[in-house]
């Protein structure tokens, strides 16, 4: 071995020469492409007990029970019990004091003559990180990008070798855990959108950081938190959804920041064709909105999504610095309506042509992959902060040689004002709220929504320190 990442046949040697490490392979779509590789490099009757595919439904839903989809997290989690209490159960007595036992499973959709849609599934792995000790898993979502099914079946191979090999090799290092999980392989022919570590091996860190690192290390573009704080494949939430975002730093939520998202809510489901609809309300944060100096602060991070949480917000963390990027996200999941809301500055920036030096068609180009699906803006109005004027949707001027552009999206509907707001908090900004907590002047609970402002105090998160005349 070199101090360089092992390569794939390396990781799988480097697991069949371990005695002590034993378990089941249970594949499900993309042949036997994770236990072919511990098979080819030789040594696999150490690691290898037993190994199954259940391809037929009928087979499957005897083994694993009746489930609605076959390629999703609930089935990945009856493959890893059943495979793991099955395994534990016959070879604990004979071999447990010196064997870490494992259940390896995936389910997975390629795509086929019959099945032109994109690749992805669910790979898991429930695991003994040293022998008698309860278990503990891993399970991930992926895409796979590649256009042949042959490459589709390799790249599960692969990544399926790296999941094994990191559970058992560097799981006292997350962070490198989830960089290794793309070893041998590209972004252009994988995505790992969702992770989820759990059992005493990984007691105490939080998925939500997990996910981040995601993001941060380039092996997706964009993760996705319910109100409750869960951390879901995107596609659970979004697919086949209307979708408003509200693209922010939540540092912290203000009264305007909700107030903006609940207007626009309302004008968005105004338009719907079906009011029966339920729309799904993102509060999406950049890397760049979460960097603090030159790195993102995890108790930070957190923070922002514990206040947004107890607000009943979905969170969304993404790569994507520009409005027509995250649309093209969102349209991956759904064909419904999408809008996004945004105040006056946001809407400035929009307009700024210096943003868009890197498409060859300039702003027109990056105005033409925004609009090109059904896209609308909702704005919301803002004050002027040297004349005290308000500016709205209406009364806004862009650079003159843009005037027409921002009449077309106007008069066409693209681009909606958002009328008959509370004008008293107009000139509040999270800056501002963030520095009024971090001096200890009260007066910034007035501007944050009672929850938020509870949150902020019992976990003295931003900065808080209580006001002279309350300590």
């Amino acid at each position: 071995m070199t101090s360089r990442r092992p390569s794939t046949h390396q990781k799988a040697l480097q697991i069949n020469i371990d005695a002590t490490v034993h378990g089941t392979f249970a594949e499900i779509g993309a042949g036997q492409e994770v236990v072919r590789w511990f098979f080819h490099v030789g040594g696999a009757a150490s690691t290898v007990a037993k190994t199954i595919s259940a391809y037929d439904m009928q087979v499957s839903d005897a083994i694993y029970g009746t489930t609605k989809r076959y390629v999703s997290k609930q089935r990945l989690q009856a493959m890893l019990d059943y495979e793991y209490d099955l395994l534990v159960q016959r070879l604990e007595r004979i071999r447990g004091e010196r064997t870490a036992f494992f259940a390896f499973a995936d389910t997975i959709a390629t795509s086929s003559y019959s099945r032109h849609e994109e690749g992805h599934g669910w790979i898991g792995l429930k695991f003994q990180h040293r022998p008698g000790s309860p278990p503990s898993q891993i399970m991930l979502h992926a895409r796979l990008l590649d256009a042949e099914n042959v490459r589709q079946q390799e790249a599960t191979g692969t990544l399926g070798v790296n999941l094994l090999y990191a559970a058992y090799h560097l799981h006292g290092d997350p962070r490198t855990l989830i960089s290794s999980l793309r070893d041998g392989l590209t972004r252009e022919r994988i995505e790992i959108d969702m992770v989820d570590l759990s059992g005493p091996c990984f007691e105490g860190i939080d998925n939500r950081l997990m996910s981040l690192q995601l993001v941060e290390q380039d092996l997706t573009d964009a993760v996705l938190f319910t109100a409750e704080g869960t951390v879901v494949e995107p596609a659970e939430v979004l697919h086949g959804r209307p979708v408003l975002a509200e693209r922010g730093s939540f540092r912290p939520v203000t009264n305007t920041t909700l107030d903006m998202l609940e207007r626009a809510h309302a004008l968005f489901c105004e338009e719907l064709t079906d009011g029966r609809e339920e729309v799904v309300t993102l509060a999406e944060m950049t890397l760049r909105n979460l960097m603090a100096g030159e790195e993102i602060v995890p108790a930070d991070f957190l923070a922002r999504v514990d206040v947004l949480s107890a607000l009943g917000k979905t969170v969304m963390v993404s790569r994507h610095a520009h409005h027509y990027r995250m649309a093209a996200h969102i349209r991956r999941y759904t064909a419904k309506p999408v809008g996004f809301v945004l105040g006056i500055p946001a809407l400035r920036d929009l307009f700024e042509e210096k943003y868009y030096t890197d498409l060859d068609g300039g702003i027109l180009e990056s105005f033409g992959r925004l609009f090109k699906s059904g896209v609308k803006l909702y704005v919301y109005p803002s004050r002027d902060s040297g004349t005290d004027r308000l500016i709205t949707a209406e009364t806004l001027e862009v650079t003159s040689h843009l005037t027409l552009l921002y009449a077309f999206l106007r008069e066409s509907g693209l681009l909606r004002a958002i009328e008959n707001v509370d004008e008293s908090q107009l000139h509040v900004f999270p800056g501002d709220v963030q520095a009024l907590i971090e001096g200890g002047d009260p007066v910034w609970e007035e501007m944050v929504p009672v929850k938020a402002a509870r949150i902020i105090k019992e976990r003295k998160l931003f900065g808080y320190r209580p006001s002279p005349a309350r300590s």
